[in-house]
C-alpha cells in the first residue's frame, strides 16, 4: 500500500480541528498507509528576535530530518509550486510508487531552508493559512487524490 506521512510542528488545539483531521485520516485509510506525525514547535521568547526566530527553525529541521531520510519530502511553503488537485494526484501517485511521501507543514514561523531543500516544494497559494487548517486542507486534499486515482465520484 502506498504511504503518506504528514509531519507537522505543532499541535492542533480546537477540537473542530481535531475532528475535521479524524474524519479525512479515516477515509483516507482506504487508499493509502497514512499517518501525521506531530512535533513540538520550539519555545521561544514574547517577542522573539530573527536569531531566536532561525535557531528555531533550526531546532525543527534537525527532528525533521531525522523522520525523512530514504523518504520523499514535499515541504509545504509559499514559494512551493502550485498544483490543482489533479496535478497533486499525480504527484502523489509519482511519488509513492517510489517510496513512502512526506508532506512537511512548519510551525507559525515556518520552515528552514534546509528542510526546503529537500524535495518538490508545494504551496497552496499566496494566502497565508494557520498551520492547523493548512493541516485539515492537506488531509482533505490528500483523500481527494486517493479518490482521483481510484476513479471514485468525489471530485468535481
Amino acid at each position: 500500500m502506498r504511504k503518506i506521512t504528514i509531519i507537522c510542528i505543532g499541535s492542533l488545539k480546537e477540537n473542530y480541528w481535531v475532528q475535521a483531521i479524524n474524519e479525512y485520516q479515516k477515509r483516507i485509510q482506504r487508499f493509502f498507509d497514512f499517518k501525521i506525525i506531530e512535533l513540538s514547535e520550539t519555545k521561544l521568547p514574547n517577542k522573539p528576535s530573527k536569531k531566536d526566530i532561525q535557531k528555531a527553525l533550526q531546532d525543527e529541521a534537525k527532528k525533521v530530518i531525522a523522520l525523512t531520510k530514504q523518504k520523499i519530502v514535499c515541504p509545504l511553503c509559499i514559494e512551493g509550486k502550485q498544483l490543482d488537485s489533479i496535478e497533486l494526484s499525480h504527484l502523489i501517485a509519482q511519488y509513492t510508487d517510489q517510496n513512502e511521501l512526506c508532506f512537511v507543514i512548519g510551525s507559525s514561523f515556518g520552515l528552514d531552508d534546509s528542510i526546503k531543500s529537500l524535495g518538490t516544494q508545494l504551496s497552496f497559494g499566496k494566502m497565508t493559512l494557520p498551520h492547523q487548517l493548512m493541516r485539515v486542507v492537506l488531509t482533505e486534499q490528500i483523500y481527494r487524490a486517493g479518490t482521483i486515482l481510484n476513479n471514485i465520484e468525489y471530485h468535481k
